[in-house]
């Protein structure tokens, strides 16, 4: 004869918590995340440059001089859109260049890629509200101080520096 606490009562009990171990398995797969939800709106308008990239060139330097080195380029851009309003702001921005250090942009050597000269640029103007449809003129102005090259290797000294026009 089976005792109350043996076998046939185990198999029951198990049997009556069956649901209850299963909810908790479903429980315990639950739980909560989060979604991320995100859209770009486009502009109404864009900008376009019109003309090759320019070149920025500070021509030859004579290190004995003591005049800070000035060079100038213009960029023609345009800007069309939809929409009715008959104007449109765009923004240009000089990025920092390939040999940026401690906030100031450098040519690199030519030859000798531990050599460096500091130098600026602006743009002129880098942000505007022109008429749709027509060519806006931008200069891109450069400088080197003297203390920034009297005392360099000798020899070609070059950077790259994107531009970004938004729209």
């Amino acid at each position: 004869m089976l005792h109350p606490e043996g076998r046939g009562a185990r198999s029951r009990a198990l049997w009556l918590l069956a649901p209850l171990l299963l909810a908790g398995a479903v429980a315990a797969q639950a739980g909560t995340t989060a979604l991320t939800v995100s859209a770009t709106v486009v502009s109404k308008g864009n900008c376009r440059f019109q003309t090759a990239a320019p070149t920025l060139d500070f021509g030859t330097i004579n290190p004995a001089s003591t005049t800070t080195v000035t060079a100038s380029t213009t960029i023609q851009v345009r800007c069309t859109g939809a929409g009715s309003n008959p104007t449109i702001t765009y923004n240009l921005q000089a990025g920092d260049g390939r040999y940026l250090l401690g906030g100031m942009r450098r040519m690199r050597h030519a030859t000798d890629t531990t050599e460096f000269m500091p130098y600026s640029v602006s743009l002129s103007p880098a942000a505007a509200t022109i008429a749709k449809n027509t060519t806006q003129s931008i200069t891109i102005s450069g400088t080197v101080v003297p203390a920034d090259y009297q005392n360099v290797r000798v020899g070609t000294y070059s950077d790259t520096v994107v531009l970004t026009l938004d729209p």
